[in-house]
């Protein structure tokens, strides 16, 4: 099994010690990459639109986000991990998923999302682990993700790990084991469900841009679908 991790953030605090746990208590050998924020992706998303317009490959931080895309298309597990900065997902997080705007459903998502699974883990100092969690969520699974797991913690105490009551920890630890015992146990050989939702979604972006080629012909989004047969009857999840 192959398992890209990209993280939030560069420090090995709380988050960093829960996506250790998870990845620690995976009952099986795995391939595993990891990125860390704003690290392997220090730059913002400048909104030059270029990714829509002429192609992913003229972004000016291509370096850097076709490496890290590369490396989710090839996998088979996807794990998000940030902890929570006012109420959100880390400012290095959102300009990393912005730069990956282009491969939202609307536009080209790659047919290979459509098969995959993902977990979220998030932390938080009282409140916002769920919201920073959603953050990741709207754009993963706007990719055609349809199996999300979300994995949250919220201290209201002491935010090192290691001095957090024994008994604290404990409950996180058997929690995370849990999650990665029934991650452990999918047939990765086979794709994930895709959900109604999903399909549903993909159904209202196939309308749209069925109506905007038929209008620009030399639509870049057009031509990747059409490319793809999803103008027609072929569909991502279908194999």
């Amino acid at each position: 099994m192959k398992i890209v991790v990209i993280n939030g953030t560069e420090k090995r605090g709380v988050t960093y010690a829960l996506k250790e746990k998870f990845l620690s208590s995976l009952s099986c050998d795995a391939d595993i990459t990891e990125f860390y924020l704003p690290k392997d992706c220090p730059n913002f998303c400048v909104g030059c639109t270029n990714c829509f317009t002429q192609g992913e490959h003229v972004c000016k931080d291509r370096e850097y986000i076709g490496v890290i895309e590369q490396a989710i298309l090839q996998a088979d597990l996807l794990v998000f991990t940030s902890p929570a900065y006012v109420m959100h997902a880390t400012g290095a997080m959102k300009a990393f998923l912005d730069h990956l705007a282009y491969r939202w459903m609307p536009h080209r998502s790659a047919k290979e999302m459509f098969g995959k699974r993902a977990v979220i883990i998030t932390q938080c100092l009282g409140a916002g682990g769920k919201t920073a969690a959603q953050d990741i969520w709207h754009s993963v699974s706007w990719w055609g993700v349809s199996y999300i797991k979300v994995f949250t913690v919220a201290l209201m105490g002491d935010i090192v790990w290691d001095n957090l009551a024994p008994e604290k920890r404990a409950k996180i630890e058997r929690k995370m084991c849990r999650l990665a015992w029934k991650i452990s146990n999918i047939n990765f050989v086979k794709p994930a469900r895709t959900c109604v939702a999903c399909k549903f979604k993909f159904m209202i972006c196939r309308l749209i841009i069925k109506s905007v080629y038929r209008k620009h012909p030399d639509s870049i989004d057009g031509r990747y679908w059409e490319r793809n047969g999803w103008l027609g009857k072929s569909r991502p999840w279908k194999r």
